[in-house]
């Protein structure tokens, strides 16, 4: 255990120092398209509970019905998705997943370094290193934080790797329209110690109803992975680090299931692929369930 720490120590310094390196000194009040919570030393469930308290948000655990994007038209007008993609989104609640991991080599060498020391340290982003890791499946959440009135801020998405509890997103999702982008994006914060990592995911529609979500923009101001750096409550140090990149497909297939394949690329090199099965929910099981996650 000290052994980590003091790895994950090093790893922390390391990563502040690409940011301070790499990364553009901005006021906030100049790229508000990049606001979003900034974690403490310790991530977990609790930016949920300091970011509702601070914003002055009305706080809904484990809701009812929810979804990642409550108004998915805004994504998409034209209504070209699948109407089961969007329903996905819209009540994401109405559903239970199942999830396959796999890791890629060499890529895995520092995904495994990233995760057994810094991840589990904040407990945040503990991506599975093997796809026993999600053969007991995952507890999943859905957290509201609500304004006064009534409108939605933010959706929470809590997921943790149910057979050790560990803390795989602490997620909050909005939608968001950079400035160099045509229309608006998905936007998901992850809070990490003293800042946070921002994915914005550009969306696009198939012929065949399905949706791609894609963070492969090609300059500031577009889709990226954007590393979030809180200097003082009003300056941020950012780093765009344009090779690190995601993207998501989420297609029903031919016997008529939602499913979702998730690429993650570091260098151009394949880092990690999850793929879910997303299926209704038994509402009879919901209890228990909650009570689980």
């Amino acid at each position: 255990m000290m052994v980590a720490r003091a790895i994950a120590r090093i790893g922390a310094t390391f990563i502040y120092a690409l940011i301070w390196l790499f990364g553009r000194r901005r006021r906030r009040t100049d790229v508000p398209w990049l606001d979003g919570p900034i974690g403490e030393r310790t991530i977990g469930d609790a930016p949920y509970r300091d970011v509702a308290d601070r914003e002055g948000l009305e706080l809904v655990r484990d809701a009812a019905d929810g979804g990642l994007v409550p108004e998915f038209a805004v994504l998409d007008p034209e209504a070209r998705v699948n109407p089961l993609v969007r329903e996905f989104y819209e009540h994401t609640t109405r559903f239970a997943m199942d999830v396959w991991s796999q890791t890629y080599f060499p890529a895995r060498i520092g995904l495994w370094l990233l995760v057994t020391t810094i991840s589990r340290q904040v407990n945040q982003l503990n991506f599975p290193l093997t796809p026993l890791e999600t053969a007991h499946g995952l507890a999943s959440e859905i957290i509201l934080l609500r304004r006064p009135d009534g409108s939605i801020r933010y959706t929470g998405w809590f997921r943790t790797l149910a057979e050790h509890a560990r803390v795989l997103y602490t997620g909050f999702y909005m939608t968001e329209r950079p400035p160099h982008e045509a229309a608006p994006c998905v936007k998901v914060v992850f809070p990490m110690p003293h800042g946070n990592a921002t994915v914005i995911l550009r969306a696009s529609f198939r012929a065949d109803g399905s949706l791609d979500l894609d963070s492969s923009g090609r300059r500031f101001g577009e889709a990226g992975f954007y590393r979030v750096h809180a200097r003082d409550t009003e300056r941020i140090r950012v780093w765009r680090v344009a090779t690190l990149r995601e993207r998501f497909h989420v297609f029903v297939d031919d016997a008529g299931t939602l499913r979702c394949d998730h690429d993650v690329s570091f260098l151009g090199l394949r880092v990690l692929r999850l793929h879910y099965k997303m299926f209704r929910r038994d509402p009879s099981a919901r209890s228990g369930s909650a009570a689980a996650a």
